[in-house]
């Protein structure tokens, strides 16, 4: 593994304004704010407003006065919210704030995309999204630490501009993530596949554990635990992030569900599940070697030079990070 501390971060960054301040967005406001950096957030939540002004963070209820001072401050604006509640940020982004680079953590990109589209179509948007969370959410889960040594996936599509790709790269570089660059499309199949079909998968695990016995969740340990653990998220969150991905999710269920009737009939007919078990294995051996190997940093891309976006893309495929 990398080590973050190892990392320089710009010693100047745009001011950054939060749009949501749940386990994602405040922990990207206390990040910034903790590494001396500009940041200010919105949550409509006057509870959540409170308890982050108690923690010492720079917070508002007050969405037009905090769009406004985002306009007035040049800084970049995080969507932080769940993507079924984007549009109406957007607009109000479009209202007071027209000018202002926009990105977002959300989990999905090609949905981002087409809301931002449609309802702001001149907007400057570079989409984003950090792999790290847990299952908890609100305030009170936030933490500055949550995106140190992730990878956070930042939008690099032909008509991305270099100031607007840097500008949202550095704020994932503050807070100690590498950057991945990807196109919203390979995004969505990936995340599909990694973290949206693993929630359908936990799911059905602790229904089926659940539903046998009590004793079955008596007995329940490592294996339960490990498998299920996303399942606590709150179901709104996994169901707003699944069905906005679910052309890539139905295309990864699609295997799943193929595989597991293989490994079924086999085991039916043939009295193995080798095939699936040893695919699985074979699987996860890999991940670990990338999880644990080291860190490969993209190398010879002039950010600007022809062709910079498609070969940013073609290294982040090959799970090559951006380090700066």
């Amino acid at each position: 593994m990398w080590e973050s501390e190892r990392v320089t971060t710009p010693a100047a960054l745009r001011p950054v304004c939060v749009l949501g301040l749940g386990l994602i967005g405040g922990s990207l406001l206390r990040a910034l704010h903790d590494g001396g950096h500009e940041a200010f957030g919105y949550n409509r939540s006057a509870t959540t407003v409170a308890e982050a002004t108690a923690d010492g963070y720079d917070a508002s209820d007050d969405l037009t006065a905090t769009l406004r001072r985002a306009a007035a401050a040049d800084a970049v604006v995080v969507l932080a919210t769940p993507v079924t509640t984007l549009a109406p940020l957007v607009q109000a982004v479009a209202d007071h704030a027209p000018d202002v680079l926009l990105t977002d953590v959300v989990s999905v990109k090609q949905s981002v995309a087409t809301i931002i589209a449609e309802t702001y179509p001149g907007a400057r948007f570079v989409g984003g999204h950090p792999m790290a969370g847990t299952s908890r959410s609100g305030w009170t889960a936030t933490d500055p630490n949550l995106f140190r040594d992730a990878m956070w996936v930042v939008m690099t599509e032909d008509s991305t501009t270099v100031d607007d790709w840097l500008a949202v790269a550095a704020i994932a570089r503050a807070t100690g993530a590498a950057v991945v660059p990807a196109a919203a499309d390979a995004h969505d199949r990936a995340a599909a596949a990694i973290s949206h079909v693993p929630h359908l998968t936990a799911a059905v695990t602790a229904a089926v554990g659940g539903g046998e016995s009590d004793l079955a969740l008596r007995l329940a340990a490592g294996s339960f635990r490990d498998g299920t653990r996303v399942a606590g998220t709150a179901p709104a969150l996994q169901r707003a992030m699944i069905e906005a991905n679910r052309i890539a999710v139905l295309n990864a269920l699609s295997e799943i569900i193929d595989r597991l009737v293989n490994a079924r009939d086999d085991l039916r007919d043939t009295g193995t599940v080798e095939v699936l078990i040893d695919d699985g294995h074979r699987a996860r051996q890999a991940y670990a070697a990338v999880a644990n190997g080291p860190m490969e940093p993209i190398v010879d891309v002039e950010i600007g030079a022809a062709g910079w976006q498609e070969e940013l893309r073609r290294q982040g495929h090959l799970g090559r990070v951006w380090l700066g």
